[in-house]
């Protein structure tokens, strides 16, 4: 396998083969895992920590270098568009690094008990992790599809991960769900191939710069049924009622990790809306629409977090406000608003999964019993169930203070209060709305960008009221090392995109300014197949 880096300075050998690893590394290291006893579960700990590190290290550096320019990868040297290309750029290489990140916290996490509730964990985990890596960094929606189902069929086991009755119950209606998305898909790219006869994205784009106009019509229903698909994976509204049953169910790191599930197909509306439709005959196809999708998602999401009586809950309609912000800043056509949506992504994906994480802890003692109950007669066995197992860690009276400030931070970043990333966030979309002529689209934004802000602190700071200080009965949970380490560096990350925003914020304004020149794009993939320079 060989391939190519384009648009880039010159560079080692072993650097040009960069783009490819986030896919290849955990798929192997993942297939070995499966050939392990699992009873082997520290060593295969250590290979999923390692793993995740690499692959954390890798996305920090192709950030770097998307700053200069695209990097395509031609595996087997195949030109484009025949052959198969990744391409990290100004979108995908963040969004690879905010997955890894928010992987590697999750994965610390589970070391405290999760990891050792079922067979298959580190496996699927990383399995995951290739899927949503190789999602962001395909150049054509064939391979789209490849990535999307591994990354769904790794998701399906470990939103069962745990197992016990409300796990198989949500888990079977996110499988159902997810079933009709991958449908969806499949009749969108079909529709779209036989129209263009090609699905690598650079080449569409080149073909609808002028396409004829016999092929607009039904190429336009393919986009639209695969939109369909896209927002299914965006918890959009109506369609994303499935999000907040499912990731409650799901165990902590688990839910966590499925906190970037939905941001995948936000990258991918984003992604294609702006190339295929940001010129030619098609400009601004379905843009009202996204525009209603998402401001209909952030009322539902808002309506839904004020109801939640869990954290649980609460944050997995946290997830669907973050989808929808960034869906009604692209339907609004406004590029800086779009930049701030960006930004406030990270730092809500980030909040959204340290709050998943909380909430295991805080709502330890407080779980339903028919949560963890069997059902089958032979089923895992969790090892942390065992009456007689010794609980190592700090009693929540003693570790009260340190899960207050988190749980504070978590709700500042997510109701948007200033001074964190996600008031700046806020902020800078609001900016970018007042900044020209005042449409009905730019005030629908704000206001729902307002209400959500106090939906979402109220019902917070009640829950965080009731986690922390109301009495129970119920046994006192404690905060382990590897729980504290996780929750930890994700809110840290939240303080650095605030302390720094300035810099990230100007980063989301030229990556905005290259998703508006899909020529670019087009140029930097089919050019680099040439062998040429844009």
């Amino acid at each position: 396998m060989t391939g190519v880096a384009a648009n880039v300075p010159a560079v080692s050998a072993w650097s040009d083969h960069l783009v490819v690893l986030p896919v290849v590394l955990p798929i192997a290291v993942a297939g070995a895992m499966f050939l392990m006893d699992e009873r082997r579960r520290q060593l295969k700990g250590a290979l999923s920590l390692a793993t995740v590190l690499v692959l954390l290290g890798i996305a920090l550096v192709l950030v770097g270098r998307a700053g200069e320019a695209a990097q395509v990868y031609r595996l087997g040297n195949w030109a484009a568009p025949y052959g198969i290309v990744l391409v990290a750029d100004r979108l995908s290489a963040p969004m690879l690094a905010l997955a890894n990140l928010l992987g590697l916290c999750a994965l610390v996490f589970s070391f405290a008990r999760w990891g050792g509730a079922g067979p298959r964990f580190h496996g699927l985990f990383l399995l995951l992790l290739m899927g949503v890596n190789g999602a962001f960094l395909t150049g054509d929606l064939f391979n789209l599809f490849v990535f999307f189902e591994v990354m769904l069929a790794a998701s399906y086991g470990l939103v069962l991960h745990g197992s016990g009755e409300v796990r198989i119950r949500a888990g079977l209606g996110y499988i159902a769900v997810n079933l009709v998305a991958s449908l969806f898909f499949l009749v969108g790219v079909s529709l779209i191939y036989g129209t263009t006869g090609t699905l690598n994205m650079a080449d569409l784009a080149r073909r609808l710069a002028a396409p004829s106009v016999d092929e607009v019509g039904l190429f336009e229903v393919g986009c639209a049924v695969l939109g369909l698909a896209f927002l299914i994976k965006c918890s959009a509204w109506p369609l994303g009622f499935w999000l907040p049953t499912t990731y409650a169910a799901a165990s902590a790191p688990a839910a966590a990790i499925l906190a970037i599930l939905s941001k995948v197909g936000v990258y991918v509306v984003v992604r294609l809306s702006l190339l295929l439709f940001g010129e030619g005959l098609s400009a601004g196809y379905a843009q009202s629409c996204i525009l209603a999708a998402g401001l209909a998602t952030i009322g539902f999401g808002t309506i839904g977090i004020l109801a939640a009586r869990e954290l649980t809950r609460a944050a997995g309609y946290a997830v669907m406000i973050s989808s929808g912000t960034v869906l009604a800043a692209l339907g609004t056509g406004s590029e800086r608003a779009l930049s701030g949506a960006l930004y406030y992504l990270v730092g809500s994906t980030l909040a959204a999964g340290a709050l998943f994480l909380l909430a295991e802890i805080l709502q330890r003692g407080r779980d339903p019993a028919e949560a963890t109950k069997p059902v089958f007669a032979d089923e895992y066995r969790d090892p942390f169930d065992d009456p007689e197992a010794t609980e190592v860690g700090r009693a929540i009276p003693a570790a009260v203070s340190i899960l207050g400030v988190c749980f504070l931070v978590c709700t500042l970043m997510l109701a948007g209060i200033p001074p964190l990333a996600g008031f700046v966030g806020k902020l800078a979309m609001f900016s970018g709305l007042t900044s020209g002529t005042m449409t009905a689209s730019a005030w629908g934004l704000i206001a729902a960008l307002t209400l959500s802000s106090f939906g979402t602190l109220m019902p917070l700071v009640r829950l965080g009221i009731f986690s922390l200080w109301v009495p129970s009965d119920d046994p006192a949970p404690v905060l382990r090392a590897p729980e504290f380490v996780a929750i930890a560096g994700l809110l840290v990350a939240c303080l650095v995109l605030a302390l720094w925003g300035g810099p990230v914020l100007a980063y989301a304004d030229a990556t905005v300014a290259w998703l508006s020149r899909p020529q670019d794009y087009v140029h930097a993939v089919l050019g680099a197949a040439e062998g040429g320079r844009p």
